[in-house]
């Protein structure tokens, strides 16, 4: 086995899934908010994209992508963003975000040179760590933590690289950001990403962004800004040193589909387009026509916020009514809320008791202990019942109501 596969271990929150089969086998209600998968159909002409694509003859689709796709999300990044974006230069499609952010250090860090580290904030998403691990490169997390919580976290959820010692900063490859952030839903404005993007650019990191929630925020709120918006003047953006990564499973309920986009400095992006070949990672065509589809309409991610907005008041208000901290929870689908006596295990396993699954902060890096997330899965009729029986329980006394 590969010592780093060793040393990692399976994937945290992979163990949820078989738990939820586990559950369900029982064909009682259970109520998941572990996994953020979505349960809302993919739009039915997305469908019928992929479906009038399927070719008679199937054939190896290109690194690249099709140029249509390439299009497409050159288009939604500046409808989105209002930033222009050349689709054979600064656009590359990918399988997904999670796959794009895995392999980018493969082809950008050299696992003997003196920057070989990744930054991130824990707790966050773990490709960023595991990516890097298995490129040859080491892990840097940082502890993020509420605003004026734990000492020796920063504060906010933020990650603020001016705040590291210059020695960690200097043997940085890549810096991640994640905003909105999983597993918090906090978000940030474009000063602080320009602020992050000064740093990076004068200490020589690549610095990241993993926004695949950028359209996943309550409908009359403030759209999440990107990264892109602060690299300069909107018409020509200066992109060199960074790259985002963008993904249409959320936004367009295409989870299944594995589809989404790496768009930022063109030789970052030259340098992806020639290791994936030797990866074999491309979509296939019939999944790009559909993803090209998805891109080029914004309607129906629209309507797929108002939905989230609908499951979030239910379990927000709950949530709130029975005292329990709320932190974060600005954007993305996701509540981020304290442990009532600050064990998230303790809590996840009696959530569990009334088939309730909610994922343990620690799931997502140590500083997640004592916090809970839940992934706004099922229905509005879902939600409703799922805090019925919570409180229920919290009325039995077999559940605590507040820290």
């Amino acid at each position: 086995m590969n010592p780093v596969l060793r040393e990692l271990g399976g994937y945290p929150l992979a163990s949820f899934q078989d738990l939820k089969a586990e559950l369900a086998a029982d064909g009682q209600p259970l109520f998941d908010f572990s996994i953020g998968d979505p349960i809302e159909p993919t739009p039915t002409f997305i469908r019928d994209a992929l479906v009038a694509a399927v070719p008679e003859v199937s054939q190896y689709p290109t690194a690249s992508g099709l140029r249509s796709l390439r299009e497409a999300v050159a288009g939604w990044v500046g409808r989105r963003f209002g930033v222009t974006v050349d689709p054979d230069r600064h656009v590359l499609p990918t399988a997904g975000s999670k796959e794009a952010i895995f392999h980018l250090p493969l082809g950008i860090v050299d696992p003997r040179g003196s920057r070989r580290t990744v930054v991130w904030g824990e707790p966050g998403y773990l490709v960023y760590e595991r990516g890097m691990r298995f490129a040859g490169g080491g892990s840097d997390p940082v502890p993020l933590g509420a605003p004026g919580g734990a000492p020796g976290a920063q504060s906010g959820w933020r990650l603020d690289l001016a705040a590291l010692p210059p020695e960690r900063r200097q043997a940085t490859a890549i810096a991640w950001l994640n905003y909105p952030h999983n597993p918090t839903g906090a978000t940030v404005d474009v000063g602080y990403l320009r602020s992050q993007l000064e740093v990076a650019r004068a200490e020589g990191i690549v610095l990241a962004s993993d926004e695949c929630y950028a359209d996943i925020y309550p409908p009359h709120g403030t759209p999440p800004p990107s990264l892109l918006q602060a690299a300069g003047t909107p018409g020509d953006p200066d992109l060199s040193g960074l790259l985002v990564a963008f993904s249409l499973s959320k936004r367009s309920g295409m989870t299944g589909y594995r589809s989404g986009a790496l768009v930022g400095d063109p030789e970052l992006i030259a340098i992806q387009r020639t290791l994936r070949p030797n990866i074999g990672t491309a979509s296939p065509e019939f999944v790009q026509h559909a993803a090209t589809a998805a891109w080029a309409d914004d309607a129906h991610a629209a309507e797929r916020r108002e939905v989230f907005a609908a499951k979030r008041a239910v379990v927000l208000e709950f949530l709130r009514a029975q005292g329990l901290e709320v932190s974060g929870s600005e954007a993305t689908f996701y509540l981020w809320f304290a442990a009532p006596e600050g064990d998230d295990t303790a809590y996840a396993e009696a959530l569990l008791r009334h088939r309730i699954v909610a994922s343990p902060g620690r799931a997502f890096g140590p500083s997640g202990a004592g916090w809970l997330r839940l992934a706004l899965v099922p229905d509005v009729a879902g939600c409703h019942a799922a805090v019925e029986r919570w409180q229920q329980a919290i009325a039995a006394g077999d559940l605590p109501g507040h820290r």
